[in-house]
């Protein structure tokens, strides 16, 4: 019998991987480890749950253990791969101390990614989080509850019962640090303010959310104080501390008491599995791959937050840890090992936020300087239109900035935020992008129109026509 498919990840690359290639090889064998509780879950479902919004957290699981055993999928949580020998094409295994060694035909690396708290000192006292994985989200959904009313149910299997104990017994914080002000940052933001918590969010850089451009962090910045959050840009931490629980923030301008800390400042790629291996990490950190998922080792393929991928715009790899992108390498990656070689696709950091009642919206490249690095000529317009017909009740102004390339024309970027549907026109420009569109292209789009959704120029076009002005 020849030795099985073995993946390495049991969320979202890992699984999709496995479930595709069950589809097509039904009768040949798939071994997926993983080395926690918790399999296929909505990672990016965390700070809702935490706000309230998504009451089980079970809501969040994408696929159980038992419906992973029925499409044939040899599932073995609490196994971690510690080492990969490519030339015997093994692995080997730790469950519970025990070790094993597994043969592989082909094997999926989709160790996802882990979250920062270096360099923040303090990060390791009791009451600091982060929240990466569903038993961060557990943890602070419980310290949240008053003592004795804890609205995580401990008796799900995977759920780590002493930790949400721990915090469950404590009486809830009313002051709370977010250092980051990034995706996380910013929703977590939005999660404890439901909880009515006195929130402070740092940022080392001058805006949120940087990706975004400026005119979304100035906007998200502004809506976020009237909605009560404290901000302190442009302002380091130093340090977290307390004796043995966080009780304040040291920054390089003062100081804040706080009774909970959360810790978002970006992730990095799970890649420690390969050191001792040939396969080849990339500029970023994560794995190398090319079209189709493969490493620079024969047989060894990498998906999902820990690989990275061709970038749309530029062609060159790009490392952005975002959910569809794993989901779709990973159907890609088993289909190609089934048979039926699949690309991966490309990557342009198509990405949406919601800063409570903003919707925030980005895709491509929006900083000019890493524009120039890839070779273009950039040239950006910001500008401000209604998001449905002016006569229609319920619309709202949309800022949105497009960048071009000056000599071409081609589209490279774009970013929008709005109260009214701005986050969904993003799709528009990553499609714009993938057809590798001019600005000129952009505005003759035929996109859609009748007064509840879009006024006749949609702020898409409007940003086009004004940004194809200034390029000639």
């Amino acid at each position: 019998m020849a030795d099985p498919f073995v993946v390495v990840g049991g969320d979202a690359a890992g699984l999709s991987a496995a479930s595709k290639f069950t589809r097509e090889r039904p009768d040949d064998d798939v071994v997926v480890f993983e080395k926690g509780e918790w399999i296929s879950y909505a990672h990016c479902g965390t700070p809702y749950y935490v706000k309230g919004t998504v009451e089980h957290i079970t809501d969040l699981l994408s696929l159980s253990p038992a419906a992973a055993e029925e499409r044939g999928i040899d599932l073995r949580r609490n196994h971690e791969v510690v080492a990969v020998d490519t030339d015997a094409q093994t692995v080997t295994v730790d469950h519970h101390g025990e070790e094993l060694v597994q043969p592989y035909s082909d094997l999926l690396v989709a160790t996802g990614a882990h979250a920062l708290t270096a360099p923040v000192e303090g990060s390791s006292l009791d009451g600091v989080f982060t929240m990466h994985g569903l038993d961060s989200a557990a943890a602070v959904r419980a310290a949240l509850s008053d003592p004795g009313e804890s609205a995580v149910d401990t008796t799900v299997e995977a759920v780590d019962t002493a930790l949400v104990e721990k915090y469950a017994a404590r009486d809830p914080p009313e002051t709370v640090a977010v250092v980051g002000g990034g995706y996380v940052g910013v929703e977590m933001a939005e999660a404890f303010r439901e909880h009515d918590l006195d929130v402070h969010v740092f940022q080392r850089s001058d805006r949120l959310l940087p990706p975004f451009g400026e005119a979304v962090g100035e906007r998200v910045a502004e809506h976020m104080r009237e909605q009560g959050v404290t901000l302190h840009l442009n302002t380091e931490v130093e340090r977290l501390e307390g004796e043995s629980e966080v009780s304040g923030v040291v920054h390089e301008n003062g100081h804040v008491d706080v009774d909970m800390a959360l810790v978002g400042i970006g992730i990095r790629p799970n890649t420690r599995l390969l050191e001792d291996s040939p396969v080849e990490l990339g500029d970023s950190g994560a794995v190398a791959v090319d079209d189709y998922g493969r490493t620079s080792v024969d047989g060894v393929y990498a998906a999902g937050d820990c690989a990275e991928m061709a970038h749309t715009v530029t062609g060159e790899p790009a490392w952005v840890p975002l959910g569809l992108t794993a989901n779709r390498a990973g159907r890609a990656i088993g289909q190609t090992v089934a048979g039926d070689p699949e690309p991966v696709g490309s990557i342009s950091g198509t990405a949406v936020v919601k800063a409570f009642d903003l919707e925030c919206g980005r895709t491509g490249i929006l900083d000019h300087e890493v524009a120039r690095d890839a070779g273009f000529d950039p040239v950006s317009k910001t500008i401000t239109a209604g998001s449905r017909s002016g006569y229609y009740p319920g619309g709202d102004e949309t800022v949105v900035t497009l960048t071009a390339d000056q000599e071409t024309g081609r589209v490279l970027g774009g970013s929008l935020v709005g109260r009214d549907r701005a986050a969904i026109r993003v799709d528009t420009l990553a499609a714009a992008l993938d057809g590798e569109a001019t600005v000129g292209a952009l505005e003759r789009m035929d996109l859609a129109y009748a007064p509840p959704f879009s006024p006749v120029w949609d702020p898409i076009l409007v940003a086009a026509k004004v940004l194809r002005g200034s390029l000639e």
